[in-house]
C-alpha cells in the first residue's frame, strides 16, 4: 500500500503561482530518493503527503483511505511516518519521553509507545542519551530523535525531508544501514540534495523540478544519463542534465 497524488493543485497564500499544478504521482515501493532544487515543491509535496498541508484541488491516497475524509483521517495519518526538515525539542522531555508521545499520537497505547520508543532510540543509536532532557541533545542527535519519532509507530509509509542534513559521516551510515533493514514492502521517500551513494541505497530516481516531475526511473535508468566515467561524480552529471533538459 503506498501514496497516490492526483491531480494535486497547491498555492502558498499571497503566492503569484502554485508550486504544485495538477500533479500526479504514485509513490512507488521500496525506497526512492526525490531530487530537486531549493524551491522545486518537494517539501510540499512531502507535507501534503503528510497531511500538513491541503491542496486547493486534486486528492492524496493510501489505498482506499483519503485523508480529506474526517472518517478516514486519523486512519491516515497513523499510516504515514514524516519526518519534516526541522525537529524540535519538547521542552521539559527527555529523548525517550519525546519519541514515546509520538507513538502515543499514533496510535500507540501509553506501555506500547514507552517500549516501542527505547527499540526506537536504540535502532538510531540513541539508547545511551534516552533519559536525557532532548533541548540537551546536539543537532544531529535530535535529528536521529526525529527518525525515532518515525520508527517508532511502524508506519506504512515513510516520509522523510533532508533526513540526513546535520548527521556526521558514522550518523549518515548508521542512517544508510537503517533504511536496509525496513520491510521492502514499506515505501520510503527521501528528499535530499546530496547524490552519493544513490544506486547503493536507493530503487527509484524521481527529480522534482518548478513543480513538475523532470525524472521518474530505476536508479540505473537516472545515471546512465552521465556518458562520462568520472567515479562519483555521475549522479552529479545525470541530475544536471536532467535539471537542464537534457536528456
Amino acid at each position: 500500500m503506498s501514496i497516490s497524488f492526483r491531480g494535486i493543485t497547491f498555492r502558498y497564500w499571497r503566492s503569484a503561482s502554485p508550486v504544485l499544478d495538477e500533479f500526479s504521482w504514485d509513490v512507488p515501493m521500496g525506497r526512492t530518493v526525490l531530487l530537486g532544487p531549493n524551491g522545486a515543491g518537494k517539501t510540499t509535496l512531502l507535507s501534503i503527503g503528510a497531511d500538513l498541508l491541503r491542496p486547493k484541488r486534486g486528492q492524496v491516497l493510501l489505498g482506499n483511505l483519503n485523508p480529506r475524509r474526517r472518517t478516514q483521517r486519523g486512519q491516515y495519518r497513523r499510516a504515514v511516518g514524516w519526518m519534516p526538515q526541522q525537529i524540535r525539542a519538547v521542552p521539559g522531555l527527555t529523548a525517550r519521553e519525546q519519541v514515546a508521545y509520538a507513538g502515543w499520537l499514533k496510535g500507540l497505547s501509553r506501555s506500547g509507545a514507552w517500549e516501542s520508543a527505547a527499540q526506537a532510540l536504540d535502532r538510531v543509536g540513541l539508547r545511551n542519551l534516552m533519559d536525557r532532557k532532548a533541548s540537551e541533545l546536539s543537532g544531529g542527535q535530535l535529528r536521529r530523535v526525529g527518525l525515532a519519532q518515525v520508527l517508532v509507530h511502524s508506519p506504512s509509509v515513510m516520509l522523510l525531508d533532508e533526513p540526513s542534513v546535520g548527521l556526521d559521516p558514522a550518523q549518515r551510515a548508521r542512517f544508510r544501514e537503517i533504511l536496509y533493514e525496513l520491510p521492502p514492502d514499506v515505501p520510503v521517500v527521501v528528499s535530499t540534495h546530496q547524490v552519493d551513494d544513490l544506486s547503493e541505497l536507493f530503487n527509484t530516481v524521481v527529480v522534482l523540478e518548478s513543480g513538475k516531475l523532470r525524472f521518474t526511473g530505476t536508479v540505473e535508468d537516472f545515471m546512465s544519463l552521465a556518458t562520462s566515467n568520472l567515479d562519483g561524480r555521475n549522479a552529479e552529471i545525470a541530475y544536471s542534465k536532467v535539471i537542464n533538459g537534457e536528456y
